[in-house]
């Protein structure tokens, strides 16, 4: 039977993680709503959870350029999807790889994945190294390699739990019985690693999803090539090189452009796809991170 002590502490932490959630949601809600809002009343008023007026122009602006939006978000799948079964093959290998105690050069290999968790050589030579020597500027691939195949704190997190949650007795019986290293890998080892990988690959599916940097960076002529990140940065630039023209004297007609609310329309777009995604996933998300965790 619970004790008044530990009641009293059930009532607390309840009422505590409440307000952090509501916390937490409070901007997505006002945001939402902001998007529905009549442009007008939100430069007028400011943003509230009531607002005057009602509005779909936000939406019906970017329907406008629906191709490109969808265009855009086959994009950020096609990226999203590859980077992660690429993402999620090579840091398991390589997390399974470095908790093994038997591999010559462990502490090496380990000592290098964390040495680039603290350094890395800056944005001019990344930048340089990726468009001179690997030239994948304008391609597919500047989507998918810069700093987003292969994170060290991905690999650190599936290592740990590779150490502290499969019993040595099992990776011992499937030797015994005749299992290659790769066969107790893919067969025993992955199976039983199911929460850290579902962590792993919700970090790297958002990772892929809200990257624009490197699009930014490495996609300049090939419009083609860009995500719904991406996408939506231009148009956001765009609506504020229209605004600041129309400030300095120029004839340009912006009663038709929902300048604040299509910012806030544009932000829901974006976030979407991850908002359906992760009640899906978050049971082996709490579960991966709680027993993937870096233990002193």
């Amino acid at each position: 039977m619970m004790s008044n002590s530990n009641r009293k502490f059930n009532i607390f932490a309840n009422i505590f993680l409440a307000l952090a959630v509501l916390f937490c949601i409070t901007p997505l809600i006002l945001l939402v709503i902001s998007s529905f809002t009549d442009n007008n009343t939100l430069i007028r008023n400011g943003y509230s959870f009531w607002p005057q007026k009602f509005s779909f122009s936000a939406y019906v602006y970017l329907l406008k350029s629906r191709e490109l939006i969808f265009r855009a978000y086959g994009m950020s799948f096609i990226v999203t999807i590859i980077g992660l079964v690429f993402s999620l093959t090579i840091t398991t290998m390589l997390g399974y790889a470095i908790s093994k105690t038997d591999i010559p050069g462990r502490k090496w290999l380990t000592f290098y994945v964390f040495f680039t968790m603290l350094f890395n050589g800056g944005l001019v030579p990344t930048y340089l190294m990726y468009t001179g020597t690997f030239h994948i500027k304008n391609t597919i691939l500047a989507l998918l390699l810069p700093n987003l195949m292969v994170r060290a704190y991905y690999v650190m997190l599936v290592r740990s739990f590779f150490q502290t949650s499969l019993p040595e007795e099992v990776l011992e019986a499937a030797a015994i019985d005749g299992a290659s290293e790769t066969q107790t890998f893919r067969k025993i080892a992955v199976p039983m690693a199911k929460p850290i990988i579902a962590t792993v690959a919700l970090f790297v599916m958002i990772l892929y999803w809200n990257d624009w940097q490197n699009g930014l960076y490495y996609i300049t002529t090939k419009t083609e090539l860009y995500t719904i990140q991406n996408l939506l940065n231009r148009m956001i630039q765009e609506i504020q090189f229209l605004s600041s023209n129309a400030t300095m004297g120029q004839s340009i007609d912006l009663s038709s452009i929902p300048s604040g609310t299509a910012r806030m329309a544009i932000a829901v777009v974006g976030i979407l796809p991850i908002a359906i995604l992760y009640p899906f996933i978050q049971n082996n998300f709490a579960k991966g991170i709680t027993l993937g965790a870096v233990k002193g």
